[in-house]
């Protein structure tokens, strides 16, 4: 029989071999995480000013993968994330470079009218979506500017100037960041779709992306733009109703407001975006569309201005017609369109 001393020392064998054989596999999947940490970094052009900052954003960015496979691996969700560009980031550093705190729902607007009012939402199509029909230019990528309201409201009016005219012109953000410092409207320090069509209906409209090209960044406004298309005025879209966001949706693009700001907004990768979310509205988007998945979950389909490695190629599906009448993270708080 083996003695109480040989017990224990067996015991601190074992002991020692599985610790060893735990620090091997951390030390591996550390090594196979640096690996992929480098991978990512060589595909987004991603350089580090110094050793110190780069084992500071590969701890974070070891955190967010585990995060994103955590969510995936649930299994029970309609959608998934995805290690896309912004891996690297915090979400408060995420929050402070792709969002803003411009919008205020609970603002005392002057009612606008709805042309869409007595529309019939029986006699809407069971799907809509505008690029299919030549009204939304490609997927923009605002960079590292919280200027998310001009590319909301310049990709709805993309939208009425490609139907009202029959040409797509793709707009310029970049007059709006620089010229537009009226209301809520603070370039980079965000701003709010509505304001953003006030100016450009008394500045005479937009120039061109080409003409005016996007630097991500505030800068000196230049004055005497050539305008290469106008909008005579805007409308609010009775809020907290998604009947009738589907009413004006499925007449043009719409710009749209959204909490944008969490981890699953974040790091989306494909599938329709459902279950809890804010309505800290942050961020500006465009309702582009709307339709019913395989699975019969109905959904809003969205344009953002991330680029085309975020999402679905850039665009973003959310749960369309749920409970909460504010809409899938606030988008049924305070939608708008312009009109011609």
């Amino acid at each position: 029989m083996a003695t109480p001393k040989a017990l224990l020392l067996a015991a601190l064998c074992c002991a020692c071999f599985f610790a060893a054989v735990l620090a091997a596999r951390e030390l591996s999947d550390d090594s196979a995480m640096v690996a992929r940490h480098e991978q990512w970094m060589a595909q987004h052009g991603r350089l580090y000013k110094d050793d110190a900052e780069k084992a500071r954003r590969f701890e974070v960015f070891k955190t967010n993968v585990k995060f994103i496979e955590t969510f995936n691996a649930a299994g029970n969700r309609k959608f998934w994330l995805g290690v896309n560009q912004f891996a690297d980031l915090t979400n408060d550093e995420f929050r402070a470079t792709k969002t803003n705190k411009g919008f205020n729902p609970n603002a005392v607007k002057v009612p606008t009218g709805f042309r869409y009012a007595n529309v019939s939402t029986d006699a809407l199509p069971a799907t809509v979506d505008w690029r299919t029909k030549g009204a939304v230019t490609p997927i923009k990528d605002q960079g590292q500017c919280g200027c998310c309201w001009a590319f909301s409201a310049v990709a709805a009016m993309e939208g009425i100037v490609k139907i009202s005219t029959g040409k797509l012109i793709s707009l310029s953000e970049q007059e709006l960041v620089d010229c537009d410092v009226h209301g809520e409207d603070q370039g980079c320090n965000g701003g709010e779709m509505d304001d953003a069509f006030t100016f450009i209906i008394k500045n005479g409209g937009l120039t061109t992306e080409s003409s005016y090209p996007y630097a991500a960044q505030d800068g000196q406004c230049k004055a005497g733009s050539n305008s290469a298309a106008t909008i005579k005025g805007y409308e609010d879209v009775p809020a907290n109703d998604e009947a009738a966001l589907m009413k004006a949706v499925a007449n043009q693009p719409v710009s749209v407001a959204v909490d944008g700001g969490d981890m699953t907004f974040q790091f989306y990768s494909g599938g329709v975006m459902t279950g809890s979310c804010g309505t800290d509205l942050d961020h500006g988007i465009a309702a582009i569309g709307y339709g019913t998945a395989s699975d019969g979950t109905k959904y809003w389909l969205l344009k953002n201005s991330w680029g085309t490695t975020w999402g679905e190629n850039g665009f973003l599906r959310m749960e369309k017609d749920i409970s909460d009448k504010r809409g899938m993270c606030g988008l049924a708080m305070q939608p708008s369109y312009p009109t011609e």
